[in-house]
């Protein structure tokens, strides 16, 4: 793939693009995700490129909420079970197609998006039919900075 420049929304998955997919429960009954501050950069880095950024997860915690808010998302949508329904709703809202859309998911509650649009992403431990069906896997593990490769590499 060569560098992306007609992209308007760059949208992602929480759980396993964001995170490294686990989900740590302590003994008082606080959840708690780890994120990487280089995906921080990326969506910095997308801002400044005018390009929207957002979140679609079927999580639906305070914890994504707070990051969300820290990254500056300018769409998010938690507790979503038809992903697809989403991403039409997104490209009436902010009158843009599919080809304007790039999405990063890893499991298979994603591929109905990723199969729908052309610039599709994953970290390397997605599940093996993201792995198929995306445009480019991410040399990164989720949770480890894959919106920052992301960005690096074709923005």
């Amino acid at each position: 793939m060569k560098k992306l420049n007609n992209v308007k929304i760059f949208l992602t998955d929480c759980d396993g693009v964001l995170t490294d997919g686990g989900m740590y429960y302590f003994n008082s009954g606080d959840e708690a995700k780890k994120f990487n501050t280089r995906d921080g950069m990326g969506f910095k880095i997308l801002k400044s490129k005018n390009i929207l950024t957002g979140i679609i997860t079927g999580e639906k915690n305070s914890i994504v909420d707070n990051r969300a808010k820290k990254l500056k998302v300018d769409i998010l949508y938690m507790g979503v079970e038809d992903k697809l329904k989403v991403l039409e709703e997104i490209c009436n809202t902010y009158n843009v197609t599919y080809d304007q859309i790039v999405y990063v998911g890893d499991d298979i509650n994603d591929l109905p998006i990723i199969k729908t649009i052309k610039n599709s992403f994953a970290p390397v431990d997605a599940h093996v039919s993201v792995c198929e069906s995306v445009s480019y896997v991410c040399s990164t593990h989720g949770g480890d900075g894959v919106i920052r490769e992301i960005v690096d590499q074709f923005f």
